[in-house]
C-alpha cells in the first residue's frame, strides 16, 4: 500500500527531475537494447526437423548472451545436434531434444553497463493427439426422446476441427432437430427410429499438424413406441409432446470469462418434441447489434468483445409444453498493457534526480515488478533508491544508477516487459553530423540542414553565415538548435554556414555548405491528342535543369500512374527519342492520362496529358432473333464499345449450311445508331447471323453467331434479272439471263418459264419450262422484234408476274448502198462528204453507221507514178455527212460509202473523184548562215522534203540584233522567186551587225513554216578555198539530208506493210489552221483497207485538228467480211496509217458527184 508521503514524493520529483529521454547515438558507450527476440509460444511441430530461438541486442560495448530456463541459468551442451550463436544469442536443436527443451526461456545481453532481458518465451512440445482406446456399449433410448453423443476429443495444437461421420465417410445430416455444439458433441432433440446405426464416428482434424484422429464408432438404438390398437404395426404412432430441457450447457446458470478481443460464443442446444425453438436475451440491456445467431439460433456469438459486453445473457427454449432457460455470466478481463508507450531511456547528468515511471492497465490489475540489469530491485531509503509500485525514483543519481532498468507487469493472462536505459553522466558536446556536410536546394524550396549533437547537460546550439547569425522569416532553428530549415531559397542563401554547440562541459562546432541551384521546369509539356489504332503516337516532354544536376537528371514516363518502361508488359513498343516519348503500333489498351516527370536528386516537374485511341468498334453483343416461325425477322443487339470514334453503321452478315457452308455474306447494312435490323430472309435455309459494327477507323471483328434459324419452304421471291437477247444467226434468237443464286431458290424444283410473242403482228405467247438459263428460238424473221417475259418458279409455286421486255431475232448484212454521194473539198487536207441515209429496212439489223472509203489514186507532182494508198473511216450513228480530213494536198482521190450493222457491211455506194488543191511546204530542213567578210553574209540551205505542191520559191525574213543585249533593232522581208536556188547573200549595213534569219518555202498555196538561224560569231574573211570548203560542206549536207529521208520512206513503208501507226501532230502543232479547226466537229478513225483495226485516238484540242473516235463509236471495217460484236463495235482487219498533214488555204469549193 503507498502510503501518503511516498506519493508526495513521487510528485515532487516528478516536476524536479532533470532527466530527459533520448535516443542514445551508437558512437557513445550504452547499455545494451533487445532489438530482435522470438515471441512465445513457441510450438515445435512434429514434422519439424529444428527449432531456432532468437535473441538480438546492440550496444556499446556489443553485448554478450545468457539463457535462463524456469529461472535457472541455461548451460547448452556442447553436442553437434544443439548449436549456439554466442555473437546475436540463438540458439537450435534437433527435434530429437524438443522434450528436453521444453519450459520457459528468458534471453540476457549484458555489457560493463548494464544487462537487458527478453520477456519469457515458452517452448511448448506438441503430441500426437489421440482418442483413448475403450469399448462403448450401444446407446438405447426411446423414441422421441433426447439423446447426447459424446465425442471428447483429445486437445493438439490449434485449430481443431470436429466432423460426426458414418463408417463410409458420409457427413450425418444436421438440422434443427440433429447438430453438434462446440464441444464437439452430437445432440439430438429427440430420436427417431431412422436414428438407429452403429457407425456414428466423431473425428478431430488438426490442420497444422496434418493430422486427423477417429473416435471408435457408437451404436445408437431407438426402440419404437408401442402402436395404438387401431394402428398399423408398420405405421409409427404419434410422438407425445416433451417439455424442453437444455442438453447443453448443464444447470442453470454458468460463467464465461474471456479477454478483451476475443470472440464471445454462448450456446443452449434444446431437447424436447416439437424441436424447442431458441431465443436469446441481455438481462437489463438490449442486445448489441454485433451479434450473430447461428445453427438454428443455438448459438450466440459477438466478435471482439469489451467491457460493455459484460453482463447476463440468457437463453429460452420454448415449445407448446414449456419452457427452460439458462444464463450466462460474461465477464470481460484484459492482460496487462502499456497505458500509453513504455517507458523510454533517459540521460541525465550528475547529481540530477531520476524519475521512472510505468504505466499500465490490465483486468485484474498488473503486478509490477521493478529490475536493474536483470536482478530484483528493492526499495532502498538510505541510498535515496525508492520502488514505489509503478515508479522508481533516483535521488541525486551519480554514474553509479547507470544501467538497464526493467519494469514487467504482470497479471493471470500474461505479462509485459520494458528495458530502459539509464545514463547518468556530464559529456562535453559531441558532433554526430559530417563536418562540411554539402547541401543543395532549388531556388524557391526549402532545406534543413542539420546539427546533431550528443551531450550532457544538454548543449546550447547557434547558427551563423560567413559570421553573422541567422536571421530572419525565412530561417528556422528547430529542436533546440539541432536543425536549421530555410524556407523559399534564394540565390543569396548559397554559401558556408557554421553549426556551434556549447554546454558547462566544453564546446564543438561544424560546417555546412549550402548551394541554391536552378529548379527543374518542363517548357514544352505533352499535349491530349487523339490518334489511330496501329499508328505511331509521339508525346513531347522538353524540359530545363540546373547543368550541375545532368548527372541526377532523368525523364520518367507514367502511364495511369504506373512507370510505363519497368511495369509495362509492352515496354518493347515504348521508346525515348529526344524530348520525346514514341508508342510504336498504338492500340487501346494505350489510351490513358500519360505523366511526363523531369527529375533531378533535388526537385521534379510533372506535366499531364491524355492520350486518346481511335480504334474499331469492338463486336457488338447478346445477338437476339425475333419472330422465329416467319421469313421477316427482328435481329437485336447490344453495340460494343465504339472506342472514341462513333459507329458509322452495322452490317448484318449471314451464312447458310446448306449451299455454301461457312461462307459468310453480307446481308443488310443498318446506321450506326440502330441496334435492330429488319430482315427479309429466303425460304428453305438453315441460317445463323453475326454483326460487326464500322467506323470511320475501319470495321471491327463481327459478334458471336446466333443460334440457326430454320426457314420455312417458299415460291421464289423474285424472277431473273438481266436478261440478254442474242441473234448469231439471221433466223434464230437466243434467250439468256442471269439465273437465281441457290440461296433465292426458297425451296426445291426451281424452273424458268421462258414466254415470248411476235409484236406488231396478233401473236400469242409461246411458252417453255427449262432449267438452264438460256433458250434459243429457231426459224424466226429476221431482225423482228419480240417481247419476252421470264418467270421463276418452284415446287411450291410460281415467282411474281415479271415485265416484259422487247428483243430482236437475229441480223443480216444490208441489203442498199447510199446514194447521191457527194464531195466537197475544203481546203488541200480536209473534205465534207454527203449522202442519202438507206431504208431502215434494208439495214436488217441495228444500224452500225457508215463507212467512209477513200483511194489515193495519183499525186500531180509525179503524175506518171500509179499510188495504191487505200484509207476507211466509220461514223457511228444513223448520218448523212461527215468532215474527212488527213488527206494530202495536190492528189487525185476516189471515194464510196456504205453502211454497217452489228452483221456486217453493206455494198459500197457508186465511186466519186475529186482531187486536193495544193498546200504549203514542209520545213526546210537546214539554214545555215556563213560571213564572207566584213560586208556580206552567205546563206545556204537544203529544199523541203515535202513540198505539198508545185515550189514557186522562198521568203526570207532578216531582224538585225543589238550586238550587246541581241534584242531586234530592225527587220526587212525579201522574196527569192527561183524555185532551184539554196543559197542567198546578203549585204550587212554596217560592220560586226548580227542577224536572225527565218526561212520558208512557198507554193502558190502560201508559205510554210519558217527555219530558223542566227549569226552571233565575229566577222571571218572568206577566200576561195573557204568557198570550196563551204561548197563541199553544203554538197555532204545535202546527200546527209537525202540519206536520212531515204531511211525515213523506208521505215515508213515497213511499217506500214506491219499496220504501224505514224503520229504528224508536230506539224499540226506547229503550223495551226483556224480553218481546219473548226470542220473537227465529228469523231472518227481513220484504216486503210486489207489492215487490222487501230486503236482509238483522243478528241483533238482548239488549237490542232486531230483524229478521235468517241467511246461508242463503232470500230471501222474493211470491205472484207466481218461482223460486229453486240454492243457495235465492228470484229474485222482495219489497218493503215494516221496522217494529220498542215490545212492550207482552201482552194475555193469543188463538188464531184457520181
Amino acid at each position: 500500500m503507498r502510503r501518503p508521503g511516498d506519493l508526495l514524493l513521487v510528485l515532487l520529483w516528478s516536476f524536479t527531475s532533470g532527466a530527459r529521454s533520448l535516443n542514445i547515438p551508437f558512437e557513445v558507450e550504452q547499455p545494451p537494447t533487445i532489438i530482435n527476440h522470438t515471441a512465445g509460444p513457441v510450438i515445435a511441430l512434429p514434422f519439424d526437423n529444428t527449432l531456432t530461438i532468437r535473441c538480438e541486442a546492440r550496444g556499446n560495448p556489443p553485448p554478450e548472451y545468457t539463457w535462463t530456463k524456469d529461472g535457472q541459468e541455461l548451460n547448452l551442451p556442447n553436442i553437434p545436434t544443439v548449436k549456439i550463436d554466442n555473437r546475436n544469442g540463438i540458439f537450435m536443436f534437433h527435434k530429437k531434444h524438443f522434450g528436453q527443451f521444453r519450459g520457459k526461456y528468458r534471453c540476457f545481453a549484458s555489457n560493463k553497463l548494464g544487462t537487458a532481458m527478453t520477456e519469457e518465451i515458452e517452448i511448448v512440445v506438441s503430441t500426437s493427439p489421440k482418442f483413448p482406446k475403450e469399448t462403448l456399449d450401444t446407446i438405447v433410448v426411446k423414441e422421441g426422446y433426447p439423446i447426447t453423443l459424446h465425442c471428447n476429443p483429445p486437445e493438439g495444437v490449434a485449430p481443431r476441427e470436429i466432423y460426426w461421420m458414418t463408417q463410409s465417410l458420409q457427413h450425418i445430416k444436421q438440422d434443427e432437430r440433429v447438430s453438434m455444439g462446440t464441444d464437439g458433441n452430437l445432440y439430438f432433440a429427440y430420436a427417431l427410429p431412422e436414428d438407429s446405426r452403429k457407425d456414428y464416428g466423431c473425428n478431430a482434424v488438426f490442420q497444422r499438424i496434418r493430422t486427423i484422429v477417429q473416435k471408435m464408432p457408437l451404436s445408437v438404438k431407438v426402440e419404437r413406441l408401442e402402436p395404438q390398437n387401431n394402428s398399423s404395426e408398420n405405421v409409427s404412432p404419434t410422438l407425445p409432446v416433451r417439455a424442453p430441457s437444455l442438453l447443453l450447457p448443464s444447470g442453470v446458470q454458468s460463467e464465461k470469462l474471456l479477454l478483451k478481443g476475443q470472440d464471445l460464443h454462448l450456446e443452449c442446444i434444446p431437447g424436447g418434441y416439437p424441436t424447442p425453438k431458441m431465443t436469446w436475451m441481455k438481462m437489463g440491456e438490449t442486445l448489441t447489434d454485433r451479434i450473430k445467431l447461428d445453427n438454428f439460433k443455438k448459438l450466440l456469438t459477438i466478435s471482439t468483445v469489451d467491457e460493455k459486453d459484460e453482463g447476463k445473457y440468457m437463453c429460452m427454449a420454448e415449445n407448446s409444453a414449456g419452457k427452460a432457460d439458462h444464463y450466462f455470466d460474461v465477464i470481460v478481463e484484459e492482460p496487462p498493457r502499456w497505458r500509453a508507450k513504455p517507458p523510454q531511456n533517459q540521460l541525465s547528468v550528475n547529481g540530477s534526480d531520476v524519475f521512472i515511471k510505468c504505466s499500465v492497465d490490465g483486468k485484474p490489475t498488473p503486478v509490477i515488478t521493478w529490475r536493474k540489469n536483470g536482478k530484483i530491485l528493492q526499495d532502498d531509503r538510505e541510498n535515496n533508491r525508492r520502488v514505489l509500485d509503478e515508479t522508481v525514483m533516483l535521488h541525486k543519481a551519480g554514474p553509479e544508477d547507470s544501467g538497464v532498468y526493467q519494469c514487467e507487469a504482470s497479471n493471470r493472462h500474461g505479462s509485459v516487459l520494458a528495458n530502459i536505459n539509464v545514463l547518468v553522466m556530464n559529456i562535453a558536446p559531441l558532433m554526430l553530423t559530417k563536418d562540411f556536410q554539402e547541401y543543395a536546394v532549388i531556388e524557391g524550396g526549402a532545406i534543413v540542414m542539420n546539427c546533431s549533437v550528443f551531450s550532457s547537460p544538454q548543449s546550447s546550439i547557434s547558427w551563423t553565415k560567413e559570421g553573422t547569425a541567422v536571421e530572419g522569416e525565412r530561417f528556422h532553428v528547430l529542436e533546440d538548435g539541432q536543425f536549421l530549415e530555410i524556407i523559399r531559397a534564394e540565390k543569396g542563401d548559397t554559401g558556408k554556414y557554421a553549426c556551434m554547440a556549447s554546454n558547462r562541459e566544453g564546446m564543438s562546432s561544424l560546417t555546412a555548405l549550402l548551394e541554391v541551384k536552378d529548379p527543374t521546369k518542363i517548357v514544352a509539356p505533352p499535349r491530349d491528342a487523339q490518334i489511330s489504332s496501329g499508328n505511331l503516337a509521339r508525346l513531347m516532354c522538353r524540359s530545363e535543369y540546373d547543368r550541375s544536376l545532368q548527372g541526377t537528371f532523368e525523364v520518367i514516363w507514367r502511364k495511369d500512374g504506373e512507370e510505363i518502361f519497368r511495369s509495362s508488359e509492352n515496354s518493347f513498343r515504348y521508346k525515348m527519342e529526344g524530348d520525346q516519348l514514341q508508342i510504336r503500333d498504338v492500340n487501346i489498351s494505350d489510351q490513358g492520362s500519360y505523366t511526363c516527370i523531369a527529375r533531378t536528386s533535388l526537385d521534379e516537374d510533372t506535366a499531364t496529358a491524355f492520350l486518346t485511341v481511335l480504334d474499331t468498334p469492338d463486336a457488338p453483343m447478346s445477338l437476339k432473333i425475333l419472330d422465329q416461325e416467319s421469313r421477316n425477322v427482328t435481329l437485336s443487339w447490344i453495340p460494343g464499345s465504339d472506342h472514341n470514334s462513333s459507329v458509322t453503321e452495322f452490317v448484318v452478315e449471314y451464312e447458310e449450311s446448306h449451299w455454301e457452308p461457312g461462307r459468310w455474306k453480307e446481308l443488310q447494312k443498318v446506321a450506326g445508331n440502330q441496334a435492330t435490323a429488319e430482315l427479309f430472309l429466303h425460304g428453305d435455309l438453315n441460317y445463323q447471323f453475326r454483326v460487326y459494327a464500322v467506323n470511320a477507323i475501319g470495321p471491327g471483328p463481327p459478334s458471336e453467331p446466333t443460334e440457326r434459324l430454320k426457314t420455312p419452304p417458299a415460291a421464289p421471291d423474285i424472277n431473273p434479272e438481266n436478261i440478254r437477247i442474242h441473234g448469231h444467226l439471221p433466223h434464230e434468237m437466243e434467250i439468256s439471263w442471269d439465273p437465281l443464286l441457290p440461296t433465292e431458290y426458297n425451296g426445291p424444283g426451281l424452273e424458268y418459264k421462258i414466254s415470248y410473242r411476235k409484236l406488231e403482228v396478233e401473236d400469242k405467247w409461246h411458252e417453255h419450262l427449262v432449267t438452264r438459263p438460256s433458250f434459243i428460238v429457231r426459224n424466226t424473221s429476221t431482225f423482228a422484234p419480240y417481247e419476252i417475259k421470264i418467270q421463276s418458279r418452284n415446287s411450291l409455286g410460281w415467282g411474281p408476274e415479271p415485265k416484259p421486255i422487247t428483243g430482236y431475232s437475229g441480223e443480216d448484212i444490208p441489203t442498199a448502198a447510199p446514194h447521191n454521194v457527194a464531195v466537197e473539198v475544203i481546203n488541200s487536207t480536209a473534205l465534207r462528204v454527203s449522202w442519202s441515209p438507206v431504208l431502215p429496212a434494208t439495214v436488217r439489223g441495228h444500224l452500225g453507221g457508215y463507212m467512209v472509203h477513200w483511194e489515193r489514186l495519183k499525186s500531180f507532182l509525179s503524175p506518171d507514178k500509179i499510188l495504191e494508198e487505200h484509207n476507211s473511216k466509220s461514223f457511228p450513228g444513223n448520218r448523212s455527212h461527215v468532215i474527212v480530213s488527213g488527206l494530202k494536198p495536190f492528189s487525185e482521190y476516189r471515194l464510196t460509202v456504205n453502211v454497217f450493222n452489228k452483221k456486217g457491211k453493206g455494198p459500197k455506194s457508186d465511186p466519186v473523184n475529186f482531187d486536193t488543191p495544193e498546200g504549203v511546204p514542209e520545213i526546210v530542213p537546214v539554214l545555215i548562215p556563213r560571213i564572207q567578210d566584213d560586208d556580206t553574209v552567205l546563206l545556204e540551205w537544203g529544199p523541203p522534203p515535202v513540198t505539198n505542191g508545185i515550189l514557186i520559191g522562198y521568203l526570207l525574213k532578216c531582224n538585225v540584233l543589238d550586238k550587246t543585249s541581241l534584242e531586234e533593232i530592225d527587220s526587212f522581208e525579201l522574196t527569192i522567186t527561183l524555185p532551184d536556188v539554196t543559197q542567198h547573200q546578203i549585204v550587212r549595213p554596217d560592220k560586226g551587225s548580227l542577224f536572225r534569219f527565218y526561212l520558208s518555202a512557198c507554193t502558190r498555196a502560201g508559205c510554210g513554216p519558217a527555219q530558223l538561224a542566227e549569226n552571233h560569231s565575229p566577222p571571218e574573211k572568206v577566200g576561195t578555198e573557204a568557198s570550196n570548203s563551204t561548197q563541199r560542206w553544203f554538197i555532204g549536207t545535202l546527200c546527209a539530208v537525202a540519206l536520212l529521208t531515204l531511211v525515213a520512206v523506208i521505215v515508213c513503208f515497213v511499217m506500214k506493210t506491219k499496220g504501224g501507226k505514224y503520229a504528224v501532230k508536230e506539224k499540226e502543232d506547229l503550223f495551226p489552221d483556224a480553218e481546219s479547226q473548226a470542220m473537227n466537229d465529228d469523231a472518227y478513225e481513220y484504216s486503210s483497207d486489207n489492215k487490222q483495226m487501230k486503236k482509238p485516238i483522243l478528241d483533238s484540242t482548239n488549237d490542232t485538228v486531230q483524229d478521235s473516235i468517241s467511246r461508242d463509236s463503232l470500230v471501222d471495217y474493211s470491205d472484207g467480211d466481218g461482223e460486229f460484236s453486240e454492243d457495235g463495235s465492228f470484229i474485222g482487219e482495219y489497218s493503215g496509217p494516221r496522217h494529220r498533214d498542215f490545212i492550207s488555204e482552201p482552194s475555193g469549193p469543188s463538188t464531184a458527184t457520181a
